[in-house]
């Protein structure tokens, strides 16, 4: 299923580093009706209303914003801790050597806002299950997360669908 949009998602070798085989959305956004597809597509499988659709920087903004459309929802940007000009609210995670840090807007999220989580691919699902806890702590009801890519080898998926989130992704690849 998807073999469509699989085959607009161009593979890069050892890219950033040796072994890596680095899934590269920028072709599929090349493509006027794979965008096209690969959005409907996305909403298609969202539950129920949404109030916002956050997009982890820098391109899930783009699924984020494109998705917010048809949904008839707002956007929240998942930014990189200092990015974002005004009150803000962080969230610490963990990386394979040390942390890193995400915020939103302290005023993005009222209490009890339904919101959508996008990312363009998860691999071992830190930075969105930092997202999560994040608009949890904000106050919004996370329940669903959509990906265009998942990388189900290394197991985000699963560590984001066990902290009580479906995770939807429209294409899967195998390795890292």
């Amino acid at each position: 299923m998807n073999d469509d949009l699989k085959a607009l998602i161009r593979t890069i070798p050892d890219f950033p580093k040796p072994g890596i085989q680095f899934r590269d959305i920028t072709t599929l956004l090349l493509s006027p009706a794979g965008l096209a597809t690969c959005v409907k597509r996305m909403v298609a499988v969202v539950d129920g209303p949404v109030d916002l659709v956050a997009g982890i920087e820098a391109r899930g903004f783009l699924f984020a914003a494109a998705l917010a459309i048809p949904l008839q929802a707002g956007v929240v940007l998942i930014r990189k801790d200092g990015k974002l000009p005004g009150a803000t609210i962080a969230e610490d995670y963990a990386l394979e050597y040390g942390t890193d840090r995400i915020a939103i807007h302290a005023d993005a999220c009222a209490p009890g806002a339904r919101v959508l989580l996008v990312d363009d691919l998860i691999a071992t699902g830190g930075t969105a299950r930092a997202a999560v806890r994040l608009l949890r702590k904000a106050g919004a009801v996370v329940t669903q997360a959509q990906f265009v890519v998942d990388l189900p080898d290394l197991g985000g998926a699963e560590l984001l669908s066990a902290e009580d989130i479906a995770v939807a992704a429209l294409v899967a690849f195998p390795g890292h």
